[in-house]
């Protein structure tokens, strides 16, 4: 473990922290970078003792995703940064080759919706622009062997707070992340649905009970999950190919991952919400829960057009909506992207940022290419002629080579 101080960081005038142990007026920096998770273990679950924006600050969801990825200890990065002893953040990179070039970025790709560096946000808050500014860059200096930093998907606001990523490398917005937030089903029911909203809802209701009998289940760790999962992802798969997507679950294995979150122990606590039709799974939601806040990893319904006409889908999330505020739950986060049950039931919108910082002169050269790369993907993304264009265009390329993707196993690699 490499330890470094650098200059003092100072509060902003009037600025304090409401945690146990206050921020110095004036504070030394120091940082810590470690290249085993578990050297960082009591660090990381002290800061996210309270709520996270993300899976991917779980401590347990990464350690389960470094070991199921086999990801080399060299690879692995852990910084640390303190201010007069105190851990105040740490960020938790993993260091690939894309397209060749060495990167530093989040463990995983777009799997947990968001990302955010861990920290005791109070205490960042009350260190003020500059001090986070000498922070961020004391802790992204002892970054070696890479040639950038790549950090996707952070919300402006976390923790009641605005902005206490501003000073960490440039910036773009290119995400809205969608939740929904409410102190119960009957405030959510008032406020989100109109009389028309619950009719419509009640109609597509009554063609499923119509085709038999609608049942509803919580699935927790180490029930039976192994059946949900896999109808899950079956279900999924055909969608993708309907919609003639990649599959990223099986063409990067990652199956094995999602069941392995789902077992007794693991430290996760995930929730299947499943839906069954005469005994069938026909719709599944799979959702990570930390304190109040429950994400929504994937969601599935069954292909079959007969079922279809019923909605499993959405009247699987309406039974979600239903119990999981009554239950403790007060945010529920459902990703980024804009979809039509997001515009039904999300009352928050949470603008996403990519960051960026060039280690070296290449890696400040790549920088720039790549936030070039992200404007015109986001203006593809928002024409839909230009999307459809797009993805004719992957799916010729595909039929011409003979491209095919890879086997599925349930254990990933």
């Amino acid at each position: 473990m490499l330890i470094t101080n650098t200059a003092d960081a100072a509060l902003e005038p009037g600025a304090r922290s409401d945690a146990a142990a206050p921020v110095a007026m004036r504070g030394e920096i120091a940082v810590e970078v470690a290249d085993r998770i578990e050297a960082v273990e009591t660090v990381w679950r002290e800061l996210t003792a309270g709520n996270i924006e993300s899976p991917g600050q779980s401590y347990d969801f990464i350690r389960l995703w470094v070991a199921d990825r086999k990801v080399p200890q060299s690879h692995q990065r852990y910084v640390v940064g303190r201010v007069d002893g105190q851990a105040v953040a740490l960020l938790p990179l993993h260091r690939k080759r894309v397209h060749g070039l060495p990167v530093f970025t989040w463990f995983p790709g777009a799997n947990a919706g968001c990302y955010a560096p861990i920290a005791d946000y109070d205490r960042l808050a009350a260190l003020g622009a500059e001090g986070r500014r000498q922070l961020w860059s004391a802790m992204t200096q002892q970054l070696t062997g890479a040639d950038a930093v790549y950090l996707r998907s952070i919300p402006m606001d976390v923790g009641g707070h605005t902005g206490l990523f501003d000073e960490l490398g440039s910036t773009l917005a290119v995400e809205t992340l969608y939740r929904s937030e409410y102190s119960s089903w009957e405030e959510c029911d008032r406020l989100q649905r109109s009389k028309s909203r619950r009719k419509h809802d009640r109609q597509q209701g009554d063609r499923l009970a119509a085709m038999g009998e609608v049942g509803f289940e919580d699935v927790r760790n180490g029930a039976d999950t192994t059946r949900a999962i896999e109808t899950m992802f079956t279900q999924r798969s055909a969608r993708f190919k309907a919609m003639g997507i990649r599959d990223t679950f099986v063409h990067d294995r990652l199956i094995g991952f999602y069941h392995e979150l789902a077992k007794a122990g693991s430290g996760v606590d995930v929730r299947l919400h499943v839906l069954r039709l005469n005994g069938d799974i026909v719709a599944v939601r799979y959702n990570v829960v930390h304190n109040e806040r429950m994400f929504c990893l994937i969601s599935s319904m069954s292909d079959d057009p007969a079922i279809q006409n019923g909605s499993p889908g959405k009247q699987c999330l309406l039974r979600v909506m239903q119990t999981v505020f009554d239950q403790g739950i007060r945010i529920f986060d459902m990703g980024s992207g804009y979809t039509d049950e997001k515009r039904h039931w999300c009352n928050v919108q949470a603008p996403l940022r990519q960051h960026y910082i060039g280690l070296t002169p290449q890696g400040g050269v790549v920088v720039k290419a790549h936030r070039a790369f992200q404007v015109a993907r986001a203006a593809i993304k928002a024409n839909p002629h230009l999307k459809a264009a797009v993805r004719g265009a992957r799916q010729l390329f595909d039929r011409v080579t003979g491209a095919k993707p890879p086997v599925a196993t349930e254990k990933s690699e």
